[in-house]
Order: structure tokens, then C-alpha cells, then sequence
């Protein structure tokens, strides 16, 4: 099962994502979980040896001192990025969402009189379905990312916010691009990317714009740091005259210094390397003299609901992410139904935290409960995103009954249902009150037989509970010798 970006351009912003249907599809599809199966079990292998001579808890400690100093002074740091990047020669955008982002990317172009646009990898721009916009007006828009590559040319979204084509082994990718392409069909991975790259490196030459993602934004230099393995990223943001950088506000960090350690964690975390191939830090466009780079550099900064998480305490932890992917890596439901099942741009634990944050809980009203709590997430992230709690915090806020409790989470207590709030109110007023507790609870043990056997679909794979013969009062006077009041 795929996520075509028909699919998700269709769902818009105010339809319920189809998760449970989308699940049971992926469910059946034998090959995509084989596929997945194997690369996770791979991935989780590589980073567990990429850490074996690190102290690991350590490491974690500093990222997330890092990532949750950076975030305590997000606002100010953002105004400092904002000034060193205009002093750099960088020019800097605000967008309120992703509408208003897509707007502004697409003056930029227009003032370039541009036609043809090659992107890197960048999930804020699938947040803000930045292709459609740019498509649906007339330019040409490429991804360079060999995983992207190939899920555009399948009309698919990414599955993964690292491998955005792990859904797919190799047979599979060679059959698309022998029919799209009209390559040899050899199922040979190095043949593959080799005929990838020819048919990029023409597009790169050609492009009148570069579009790219950061991994993080560095206050004090006006840096935009990215790391890439294919060279696609550098070539992206240094060879069509302008560069267009796209980032969501929270990847600001202070300093240089802190960059060090969270590329140790990034990356090992990801990928399981100890660095990437490439680290780009880029300060300027081009300079007078030098050989290489774009004419002009833009800096977009991306809001799309963030401020709104920042505003609660708790939730904020979720702006710590560093986009690694580890938690999806090691969890039991997104290695079963791989990402697309999940219907939106962020899938696995931390698009069950994320993706409700921003869309709202009506829209997303499984997310937060497709989680066995097994605190595999937890225990990978990097910079130790509380994910488990998190999901609880956004299981309480979908059935919360007090609406008139201020929230930053939208949809909050859309879940909550008039039959629940009945059973609730109920349950409350028989605990409240003893002899009422024991006349009503004598009464179901004397019901027992009228018991439901089926209990909606917690009872579609375990058997319904059925009641005791007697209460524990019953049994415990009976015992005793003592009369039941």
C-alpha cells in the first residue's frame, strides 16, 4: 500500500485521516511489511554498533541540554539568526503556515523568472506540499534525493522521514524506473543510482532554482548546516543561481559548538554512520572572485503551528526532535504498516505526537492510541522527546470533558463521546456513595449472565471479561461469617 500525493492533497486540512482502513491494507501486503521487516531490523542493527563505543547516556544528556536550551531562547535566537543571516547576505522570510510559505517561494521564483526548480530533501516542504503549489503554476519541479527521485516518479509520498523509498526493495524500484525512465531493468542497486545520477546531474545544470531543507540553523553565524550522503544537497544549493533554504523555526540552535554533538547523534541515529558524506554549512551567496555557489540565498522560517506547541510547557519537548527517525526505526507498529498507512507527512511515534499538534485531534483520533506504550521510542530518541508520555497527554486531551479548559491542542476532547460522558457520570456518583456501590454491584453479579460477549473491538481478538459470581464484599462477609448490610 502507497500514499500517492493525490491522496493527501484530497484529505486537505479538515477530513479525518483514514487510519484504521489504510493499517488493515497494509497489514495484508505482504511484501511491503518483508520490506520493511528487513530494512528496520537493519537500521536498528547499525545504530546499535555506531554507539557501542560511545557513552550513549551522555550523549543524550547534552543533546537535549542543547535542544531544550535552544528552545527556552527560541524567540531571541531567531531575531539573532534573522540579523547575522541578513549581514551574511542571506535574505529572510517569515511564514505564518505553509500557505503563506509556498506563497513567498513562489515570488522568489517569479522574481527570478524562473521555470525550473530542483529540490533536496526537506520534510517542512512535503508539510506544506510545496510541489503541488509550485506544479500546479507552471514550473518544472525535481527531486534530487535518490529516495525522493523515485517516490516522485511513482507519485507516491514518503514513507520515511530518511529513506523516503524504503517501502520499496529493489525489484521493485527497478521496474519503475525501466518503465518511467527506460533504463535496462537490472535489479542492481549500484546500476540504479548510477543511471539516477546521470539523469539528475543534466537537471542540476539546468535549474534556475535550488530548494533545500536545514537540519540546523546556527544564531550566531547566520549558518545553515545540511547533511546529505549523495553530493544531490550540494549540488541543490551551489549550482542554480539561487538557493531557496526552507526550515521549520525550531531547528535554530546557538552556536557552532552545539553542532558537533547533535550531527554525533543525527547521524548515528539515522543511518548508523559516524558522519555523513557530506556536511554543507552555508553562511553567503557567492562573493565576488569566488568560483562556485549561488547569486542570491533565501532563508525561509516556517511557523505552520509551531508557536502554538511552544506555548505548552509539556508539549514543547516535541520542537526538540531532530528529524533522526530512530523512533520509527524501533517501533513495533510502524515497522508492521510502514508510514504511508499513516496518511500523513510525519509517520511512526513522532507523527503520533507531532501530526495531532498541527492538524488537530479530530482529524488525527487514532494516533495518539495506535501505541502499544512499549517505550522503544523513548528509549532511542536521541535528545529524549518523553514520546510515550506525550501520546498519553494526547489520549487525555481527545477525551477531555472539561472544553472550557484551555488547551493548545486542537480538537481537544473530540473524542469524548455523549454515551462516555453518561457512563463517567454514572461510575463517579456509585463510587461516590457506599451502600449504592454495593446494591449496584451485587445487582451486575447477579446480571452476570445478561453480560455483552462482544465489547466493540477490544473483544475482536480477547475474549469479554465476565463478571463474578459474587462481589468481594459477598465473598469477604461470607468468609467472616458476617451478614451482608
Amino acid at each position: 500500500m502507497s500514499q500517492t500525493r493525490e491522496d493527501t492533497s484530497q484529505q486537505g486540512h479538515n477530513s479525518a485521516i483514514n487510519f484504521q482502513p489504510q493499517v488493515t491494507s497494509a497489514l495484508a501486503n505482504s511484501q511491503l511489511r518483508g520490506n520493511f521487516d528487513k530494512a528496520m531490523t537493519g537500521l536498528m542493527h547499525k545504530r546499535s554498533s555506531a554507539f557501542a563505543d560511545w557513552d550513549l547516556d551522555a550523549l543524550r544528556d547534552l543533546g537535549q541540554a542543547i535542544r531544550q536550551r535552544a528552545l527556552r531562547q527560541l524567540p531571541d535566537l531567531l531575531e539573532q539568526l534573522e540579523r547575522q543571516c541578513q549581514a551574511n547576505g542571506i535574505q529572510v522570510h517569515w511564514a505564518r503556515d505553509g500557505d503563506e510559505a509556498c506563497r513567498v517561494i513562489t515570488e522568489i521564483c517569479q522574481q527570478r523568472q524562473a521555470k525550473t526548480v530542483i529540490k533536496g530533501k526537506s520534510m517542512v516542504t512535503e508539510e506544506m506540499e510545496l510541489n503541488t503549489h509550485l506544479e500546479q503554476r507552471g514550473y518544472s519541479v525535481l527531486e534530487s534525493d535518490l529516495g525522493e527521485y523515485i517516490v516522485q516518479m511513482a507519485k507516491e509520498t514518503p514513507s520515511h522521514i530518511i529513506m523516503p523509498a524504503i517501502h520499496k526493495n529493489t525489484a521493485e524500484i527497478a521496474d519503475l524506473m525501466h518503465t518511467m525512465t527506460g533504463v535496462e531493468r537490472r535489479e542492481d542497486a549500484h546500476y540504479l543510482t548510477d543511471q539516477a545520477r546521470q539523469q539528475l546531474r543534466e537537471k542540476f545544470m539546468q535549474a534556475d532554482v535550488g530548494i533545500s531543507g536545514v537540519n540546523f540553523a546556527v544564531a550566531d553565524s547566520g549558518t545553515l548546516c545540511l547533511v546529505e550522503n549523495e553530493g544531490n544537497g550540494r549540488l541543490t544549493t551551489t549550482t542554480p543561481p539561487c538557493h531557496i533554504a526552507v526550515t521549520g523555526i525550531e531547528k535554530v540552535v546557538p552556536s557552532l559548538t552545539d553542532i558537533a554533538p547533535l550531527l554525533s547523534l543525527l547521524t548515528r541515529s539515522a543511518t548508523g554512520q559516524s558522519i555523513t558524506t557530506y556536511v554543507n554549512m552555508i553562511s553567503r551567496p557567492r562573493q565576488p572572485g569566488e568560483q562556485d555557489g549561488p547569486e542570491a540565498v533565501h532563508l525561509v522560517l516556517v511557523d505552520n503551528g509551531r508557536s502554538d506547541i511552544y506555548q505548552d510547557d509539556e508539549l514543547a519537548q516535541t520542537l526538540q526532535c531532530i528529524r533522526c527517525g530512530a523512533c520509527m526505526n524501533h517501533c513495533p507498529v510502524y515497522t508492521r504498516i510502514g508510514g504511508h498507512a499513516y496518511g500523513t507527512t510525519y509517520p511512526g511515534p513522532i507523527g503520533q505526537v507531532l501530526m495531532p499538534q498541527l492538524l488537530g485531534l479530530e482529524q488525527t483520533p487514532d494516533f495518539a492510541s495506535a501505541s502499544s506504550l512499549c517505550g522503544s521510542c523513548g528509549e532511542v530518541c536521541p535528545v529524549r522527546i518523553p514520546l510515550p508520555s506525550l501520546l498519553l497527554r494526547l489520549r487525555r486531551e481527545a477525551v477531555d470533558g472539561d472544553k472550557t479548559r484551555p488547551s493548545t491542542v486542537p480538537g481537544h476532547g473530540s473524542k469524548r463521546s455523549g454515551l462516555e460522558s453518561l457512563i463517567w457520570r454514572f461510575w463517579r456518583i456509585v463510587h461516590r456513595h457506599p451502600l449504592l456501590y454495593r446494591q449496584s454491584t451485587r445487582l451486575a453479579s447477579q446480571l452476570r449472565a445478561l453480560s455483552p460477549k462482544r465489547l466493540g473491538g477490544w473483544t475482536r481478538y480477547r475474549s469479554a471479561p465476565k463478571l463474578a459470581k459474587t462481589t468481594l464484599h459477598s465473598a469477604m462477609n461470607a468468609r467472616s461469617g458476617r451478614q451482608q448490610p
